[in-house]
């Protein structure tokens, strides 16, 4: 048997990140099989239909390599692929029918005044059911109905008796009594059909061998069965994966602001590692490896390693993992993607070397971000000296005094000013040479000049490089500014 899985979203709008964790699976289960991966459009709630977001669901997909083998855009003998297009030509209505032919499914003519005040106790607790009263309709009471253009609805024939047990991969084997199993809708009366119907028949006419999806679906799986068992058809294997809160306990909502993948992208994360994050969002992989590309993913995957337990969205650990990313990039790769953000923090003019300053800056601040927004925090120093507490040129590391650091810049002003070359060898070269004469330590010298150029105690490079990007008349402006800021809290 070949596996064969599918996506089926939704276009109502950007791709949650419970929906990629989906598609990731799917894409994973059938790779790591040798089978093919579906996308498939369900759109039959019209309400819900938002502009764009088809263009939406396309891009998520391309940009997280999770590149179907068929689809709307690549037919694999089964489509069409967008439910819409599949209700159009009478797909649903057909098998719809076939189950009221067979008895397992009948016409409802009731309406919402009628429908809203039924109600029936299932295990002490009250629930909105419907009665099966249009069951016991006439087939003269049907058709008169039906010809006359009452709007009306197909449901199931759901028994009231016994129990239904389905497995789940996950979860394993699952029984539900029957009277809790309500009369649901498999054609609307729109015409078009419910979101249940529609799954089960595309998922059967599609070979769809396992279906993946969240376990709010899992109370759902039973009346799935129902159908399948009605048509005779073989039930595809369930893989329902845990649901996902945030680090209080909460399910991922869209207010959160990191619920979907476009926000993620929009907040500085790299799609890879994203797609990594997403994969470790209820599965488990052997040992204690975290870091995967998607090929290496698709290799070691086993769906049987899935938790049954919440999933937590971590965003410490998404950070942390984004700067391993971002730590091995090449140098070109991530300046193109940190461009935007070092050019909105460094306007042209801000450093004298034009892009080449700017490239040095980006090399700078690659191993010391988690996310690229983080880039104006690290670099805005470059940008404008700002306030300091005169106290961080005292340091015992480094064996710095606020009388050592002015003794350092007095004497290493008169050199800066006569070095022809301000490159970062050059300046080190000079301000090493300074330590060897005088006998002190390199931090000594380094501490109090890195202090001065950058008013920060930490900074994504050392005295030297700071000197070489901000170029010559910025260096010796600033360190004349801090010999004088010393001088005056000296008294």
């Amino acid at each position: 048997m070949t596996v064969k899985t599918r996506f089926a979203p939704s276009p109502t709008g950007r791709m949650h990140v419970g929906n990629l964790r989906t598609a990731l699976y799917s894409y994973l289960i059938a790779k790591h099989e040798g089978g093919r991966f579906m996308l498939r459009i369900e759109d039959t709630d019209q309400e819900r239909f938002m502009e764009g977001a088809l263009e939406i669901i396309y891009r998520t997909m391309k940009e997280t390599g999770l590149i179907h083998d068929e689809g709307p855009d690549k037919d694999g003998g089964v489509g069409p692929y967008v439910q819409s297009e599949r209700c159009r030509q009478g797909i649903y209505q057909k098998y719809a029918e076939q189950l009221v032919r067979q008895g397992d499914a009948y016409y409802c003519f009731c309406g919402p005044e009628r429908l809203s005040e039924l109600k029936r106790t299932v295990a002490g607790k009250e629930i909105s059911a419907y009665d099966k009263h249009c069951l016991h309709l006439s087939q003269e009471e049907i058709q008169e109905k039906l010809e006359a253009g009452v709007p009306h609805v197909i449901r199931f024939n759901m028994p009231l008796t016994g129990s239904t047990t389905f497995h789940d991969e996950i979860y394993g084997d699952i029984t539900v009594d029957n009277e809790e199993l309500d009369d649901l809708i498999l054609i609307k009366s729109d015409g078009f059909p419910t979101y249940n119907f529609a799954n089960v028949v595309d998922d059967h006419l599609m070979g769809i061998t396992h279906v993946v999806r969240g376990n709010e679906y899992l109370s759902s799986a039973p009346k799935y069965n129902r159908i399948y068992e009605a048509f005779g058809w073989e039930i595809p294997v369930y893989v329902h994966c845990p649901l996902i809160t945030n680090e209080e306990g909460q399910k991922l909502s869209k207010r959160s602001g990191h619920s979907s993948f476009e926000d993620l992208l929009d907040q500085g994360f790299l799609k890879d590692a994203i797609v990594n994050f997403v994969a470790l969002l209820g599965w488990s992989p052997a040992g204690e490896r975290e870091i995967f590309s998607l090929p290496e993913l698709v290799e070691a995957f086993d769906f049987h390693h899935i938790s049954k337990s919440p999933a937590v969205f971590d965003m410490t650990k998404l950070k942390w993992m984004n700067g391993e990313y971002i730590k091995m990039m090449d140098e070109e790769s991530f300046f193109t993607l940190a461009r935007p953000y070092l050019e909105a923090a460094l306007p042209a003019g801000t450093l004298p070397g034009g892009e080449a300053s700017l490239r040095k800056v980006s090399e700078m601040v690659r191993t010391r971000i988690q996310v690229l927004p983080d880039i104006e925090e690290q670099v805005s120093f470059f940008r404008e000296m700002p306030e300091y507490d005169i106290e961080m040129y005292t340091n015992k590391k480094s064996k710095s005094t606020l009388e050592s650091s002015r003794e350092v810049i007095t004497e290493v002003l008169p050199l800066l000013e006569t070095l022809e070359s301000f490159d970062n060898d050059a300046l080190f070269a000079c301000l090493s040479g300074y330590a060897k004469e005088k006998e002190k330590k390199v931090n000594t010298v380094m501490w109090p000049l890195r202090t001065a150029v950058s008013g920060r105690q930490a900074t994504p490079a050392g005295a030297t490089g700071i000197m070489e990007v901000l170029g010559k008349e910025e260096s010796l402006r600033r360190l004349r500014g801090a010999l004088e800021k010393i001088e005056q809290a000296a008294g």
